[in-house]
């Protein structure tokens, strides 16, 4: 789910960043040039990666006890081809890869976009 923050958190009147506040940091996907990406965000937090294209979230990697956890989103994580250039590139690899995962439990099909 994209991160909402009601009202601004402030340390003496001053906004503090999410990096600052949470930990978290929200960053553009950059293109082999290093030019952003429009739309396509990737969120770092203490233990967890995030990637976002446009308003969805599309898989989000956890850290538990050492061992990497990736979750897809269902409904979004194969949208369109665009979403898959960029996911494969979150993921470090192609389709076919994801897909295995996919079948084998490695990767887990959830709702990363609850209301």
């Amino acid at each position: 789910m994209p991160i909402v923050i009601e009202e601004p958190i402030t340390r003496d009147g001053e906004m503090l960043a999410l990096k600052e506040t949470y930990g978290i940091k929200v960053s553009q996907m950059k293109n082999d040039e290093g030019r952003g990406i429009p739309n396509q965000f990737i969120i770092d937090g203490p233990e967890f990666e995030i990637f976002q294209s446009y308003d969805s979230i599309i898989a989000k990697k956890v850290w538990r006890d050492g061992k990497e956890i990736v979750y897809l989103d269902r409904d979004s994580w194969d949208y369109s081809t665009t979403t898959g250039k960029y996911r494969n590139r979150f993921l470090g690899e192609n389709k076919a890869e994801t897909l295995k995962k996919i079948k084998d439990g490695t990767y887990k099909l959830i709702n990363l976009n609850q209301a």
